[in-house]
């Protein structure tokens, strides 16, 4: 018996029939998935830190994604996830000068948090769905 690969699937080839068996090819996480993931990994560390939100969004390019409440005070937080290799803590300061601009009207704080994303094995590698991911996150970071 030959086995030979053909799009996505194994091919069993005898002398009687021809046999195709499915595999399941490994998948990077998209873009908004790696957002949620790294959202996920923030709201845990949120609520860790005593945080109650008022708004979340998940959506890609709508900011802030954390609008919370902590000791009566009102804080935006923007989620990134980023990839190897660019740096995880590093943030656009003209976009989080827009954004804290938008924050003060609300008398409130604004932060970053970057979270950095790799595979499980080897962090330049991206994410891929089902297997073990890298992780490098310092937590948020206040925007002054």
């Amino acid at each position: 018996m030959r086995k030979r690969p053909i799009l996505g699937r194994f091919c069993f080839e005898t002398p009687n029939f021809v046999r195709l068996q499915h595999y399941s090819m490994s998948k990077e996480l998209t873009a908004q998935e790696l957002h949620n993931l790294a959202m996920n990994i923030v709201g845990e560390d949120l609520q860790e830190q005593g945080f109650e939100f008022l708004a979340v969004n998940s959506k890609l390019k709508k900011n802030p994604q954390f609008v919370a409440l902590k000791d009566k005070n009102l804080h935006f937080v923007i989620v990134r996830a980023i990839s190897y290799p660019q740096d995880a803590h590093s943030y656009d300061p003209v976009f989080m000068q827009t954004i804290k601009e938008h924050a003060t009207k609300f008398e409130a704080k604004t932060y970053y948090a970057g979270v950095g994303l790799g595979h499980g094995e080897d962090y330049s590698k991206p994410v891929i769905k089902d297997e073990p991911y890298s992780l490098l996150y310092k937590g948020i970071q206040e925007i002054l």
